[in-house]
């Protein structure tokens, strides 16, 4: 289970979560707005591995949830546009 945070609560703890192994659904009233995957100093393979193992993570997340990648970019696009 991917712990999910306000964005508030995100941005006061930032150096918590960039030391965190795990993603974090960061959300705004309740609503998730985006996932923070931590990158961590390591070996360019062990990178890619790390990244390979997040993008898993939030693959299964989106998919617990129902949700495809179109729906998430429209979403995306639609929130950037909003917020002009």
């Amino acid at each position: 289970m991917v712990e999910k945070v306000e964005v508030q609560e995100f941005s006061s703890n930032i150096g918590k979560y960039i030391d965190s192994a795990e993603p974090i659904e960061v959300s705004h009233h309740g609503q998730t707005v985006g996932y923070f995957v931590p990158a961590h100093k390591k070996s360019d393979r062990a990178d890619l591995e790390a990244f390979m193992i997040s993008a898993r993570k939030v693959e299964a997340l989106l998919s617990d949830r129902k949700i495809d990648e179109e729906e998430l970019v429209r979403e995306f696009k639609q929130m950037r546009k909003n917020k002009a």
